[in-house]
This record gives C-alpha cells, structure tokens and sequence, in this order.
C-alpha cells in the first residue's frame, strides 16, 4: 500500500486491484446517490465483479444507484436488497433475501451510518446510532476519526433513555464499537479464511451529515477542546474529495496486502493501515473487544457460534 497517499483516489486503487475485484460478490450497506456506498460500487464496477448488491432501506435509491453502475458498465450484474437497519426483524429478512439470491458473498462492506442525529431509538429499544466459508471473504466496517469522542459506554447505551444524550459522543461511541467489532471478527474468524477491518474515509461532506446544520458543526472543536485532542485542534482541517476518500474503501475490501494475518482486525486511514500503538485504546482494548461482542448478542437476543 506504500504508493499511496491520502489523495489518492478510488478508480487508481480499484485499477491496482482489478485482479482481486473479477468474479467478486460484493454486498454494500447504505448505497444511496452521492454517498460513499454508492462511489464505492461505481468505482469498481467496471472492473467485473460477479456481482454488486445493493442493500439499502430504501429500494428506490438503490435503483438510482443501480441505474448509475449500469451507465458505467453495461454488463455489471447488480441487484438490490430492502435493509432497514433500525430493526432487527427487518436484518433478518434482509439477510434471507440475500441468500435466497443465490449468491456467496465475497466482500461486505458495512456502509451505511447516520451521524449526529437527534436522540432516538430503534424499534428494538436501541439507540440510534449504536444499532450495529472456505473462500476469503472481507468484511469491512466504515467508522470514523470521530470514535475519538468516546468509548463504548457499555453500562450505558442509550444515555440514560437521552436523558443525557450528546450526538457526537454518541456518534463517537458507534464508530469505537465499529473497530471494536472489526476486530472481534479477525480474531474470531480469521483461522476461517476471513478479514475484518475498519476504516476512516477521510472529511467527506455527503448526505450523512444531513442531521447537522453547518454552523453546528462547531461542536466537534468545541468538543475536541474540552477532551484535549490538541493534536486534533493543531490540524488544518482538510476536506476530501468523495472519490478520494473511498480509495480507502477499496483498499480495504480488495487490496491483498491486508492478507497478511497480522493486519486483520486493522483500522485503516489514507489507505495505510494504522500502527496498533497509534491508535487510541478504547478503539483497540482486547477486554472491550470481547464485551462489545457480547453486549451486541444481547442485544440482538442471539449467541453466535464460531
């Protein structure tokens, strides 16, 4: 991964990877127009993957989106899946739709978020933001720079039903569950022939940030500065453009240097997998790791067997 840069964009990756791209079934969570989900699929498309599904709540988007690959490469077999997120009945029946496709899932790329949104819960009880073979398979989740904003408040969820509620603690607390789970899996699964890993794009303006006002988004500095991030602060913030902040979605699902057993379980960012020692604890404890494993079968009323 050492040519590149955090300018580097989404087709010069997927063109390194066309070999690991051909013949994949690639599943993409959230791939509504204009999001990252989305520039991730077009970015790709045109490189023969067996197949691109498009899971995403609302089918007509993923129509859009499928309609968009099509434009690209006429021949790209793309299919679309209804997942609502929000409940867990509905994953359910999303996940049977998948497999009644007919298809084996070679990389899924966990896409879809929402950021900073009002407090609400799931019809499960869960708040919002937190609801999360022999041939290798990839599994990656995008998360975020912001999982510095908190730990998983595992005595606390749901901010004493939002009695307490900060959207961006709480956004920061689901993308830490994010790389949390991303490692829970590499270790769980990775003797199964599978890779896990999470990832930040970069500063992306898309329609994730639908929930915040622009002028809102002074609360993150706010924020920085009462949890003394000043390396954060010293930055000049930098904004990316959508096809170069998902090079490091591609990288992530395809590029074969994260085969090595060592960088399963990785977060990534500008496309280079970041040192373990570089990373702030609470997005790397291996106590934290296992009790967010737990927590989420208790939350989903099922235990996994592995």
């Amino acid at each position: 991964m050492s040519p590149y840069t955090a300018d580097t964009t989404a087709g010069e990756v997927a063109a390194d990877c066309a070999t690991q791209i051909a013949g994949k079934t690639v599943l993409v969570t959230g791939a509504t127009p204009g999001g990252s989900g989305a520039a991730f699929a077009l970015a790709i498309a045109k490189y023969r993957p067996a197949c691109i599904i498009l899971a995403t709540r609302n089918l007509a988007t993923a129509e859009e989106t499928a309609s968009q690959i099509r434009a690209v490469e006429a021949g790209v077999n793309v299919k679309c899946v209804a997942l609502d997120l929000g409940s867990q009945f509905e994953i359910r029946e999303a996940a049977a739709a998948v497999n009644a496709l007919d298809e084996t899932v070679d990389v899924l790329v966990n896409n879809a978020g929402v950021m900073a949104c009002p407090y609400a819960k799931t019809v499960d009880g869960i708040e919002r933001q937190c609801s999360a073979r022999d041939t290798p398979v990839r599994v990656v989740n995008v998360s975020s720079d912001g999982h510095r904003f908190s730990h998983v408040r595992f005595e606390d969820l749901d901010f004493d039903d939002g009695k307490v509620y900060n959207r961006w603690i709480a956004y920061g607390q689901s993308k830490t569950a994010n790389m949390l789970f991303s490692l829970s899996l590499a270790q769980k699964l990775g003797k199964k022939n599978l890779v896990s890993v999470s990832l930040h794009p970069g500063v992306i303006w898309t329609n994730l940030g639908r929930d915040v006002k622009q002028d809102e988004f002074r609360e993150i500095g706010e924020l920085d500065q009462v949890q003394g991030h000043r390396s954060i602060l010293a930055q000049e913030l930098k904004m990316k453009t959508l096809e170069c902040g998902v090079a490091t979605h591609v990288v992530a699902a395809f590029h074969p240097s994260l085969d090595a057993p060592e960088l399963n379980g990785s977060y990534l960012l500008g496309c280079h997998s970041v040192k373990r020692e570089e990373m702030l604890p609470w997005g790397r404890d291996p106590v934290d790791v296992e009790r967010l494993w737990k927590t989420g079968e208790k939350l989903v009323s099922q235990e996994f067997t592995y």
